[in-house]
């Protein structure tokens, strides 16, 4: 009988390459369940906390499109008149270990529903630093418009969801370990028969704040238009269909003045 291939853990893993050890960072997972969250609490999928004067935004691309309730079809949607939907917001005093720019309190995010050609990726994403305290002092938008039945791709809508945010231990996939890493690790894990055996790494696929993105491809790290790589913000995976998507990863750059900020998918 062919000898079998032999199973190592994540401990394993942690054991024979101390320095993958030292690459852990603290992440916070969201742990979204169907809910019915306030604008005051933070939410996947529910309603914002959206300030009065500020018009709600609408994706403003020519290029979207939807199959609306039927596959077959390819429906190409007006630039600007199909609202963006919300997707995430959090609250500071939920994700302590988030740092949030000076002068903020509230993260949010929406994006359009509809299908995109452009790379990054299938959906369109836009991020807002706020402060609570500001927005309820110039009051709420009476109303978030919403797009007509079959305006939007369903797959790209997540279901409102309360969070119940817990921290933990965060380690790179293999697609992000440092190259002197790599080199330590293949050795170690060289099969007898050839080829190398890469066991479970600790990254948490999840949607999370901080940590390590859930890459499911390889990693594709922005740069800022100054050159600086940016540093991980959020994962949204899981909790919204997306077709295949392993993913939806927000960066930004703390070098820089205003936070520019980017973002990645991948697809299993």
């Amino acid at each position: 009988m062919p000898e079998s291939t032999p199973e190592l853990s994540e401990k394993d893993l942690r054991t024979l390459i101390p320095e993958y050890e030292g690459l852990a960072r603290t992440t916070t997972l969201l742990n979204p369940e169907p809910g019915e969250p306030g604008v005051r609490e933070s939410s996947l999928g529910g309603a914002l906390l959206w300030p009065a004067d500020e018009p709600w935004p609408y994706c403003a691309q020519e290029d979207h499109w939807t199959f609306g309730s039927d596959l077959r079809n390819h429906t190409e949607i007006v630039a600007g008149t199909v609202p963006m939907v919300p997707i995430l917001q959090l609250f500071a005093r939920d994700v302590p270990g988030l740092e949030f720019p000076e002068g903020t309190d509230l993260l949010q995010v929406v994006w359009c529903a509809l299908n995109h050609e452009q790379d990054p990726g299938p959906v369109m994403p836009l991020l807002y630093w706020r402060n609570e305290a500001e927005v309820v002092a110039v009051g709420l938008l009476s109303e978030i418009p919403v797009a007509g039945e079959g305006e939007y791709d369903e797959d790209h809508m997540p279901e409102p969801s309360a969070l119940s945010p817990a921290t933990a231990a965060d380690y790179p996939s293999r697609h992000d370990l440092p190259e002197d890493v790599r080199e330590t690790w293949e050795p170690r894990f060289r099969l007898p028969a050839g080829g190398v055996l890469w066991p479970s790494d600790s990254n948490v696929i999840a949607t999370k704040a901080g940590g390590w993105p859930a890459w499911t491809q390889p990693a594709d790290w922005p740069d800022c238009e100054s050159g600086h790589r940016m540093e991980h913000l959020l994962t949204i995976t899981g909790d919204i269909q997306l077709g295949d998507c392993g993913g939806v990863y927000f960066f930004h750059c703390r070098r820089c003045p205003g936070l520019p900020w980017d973002w990645r998918f991948d697809c299993h």
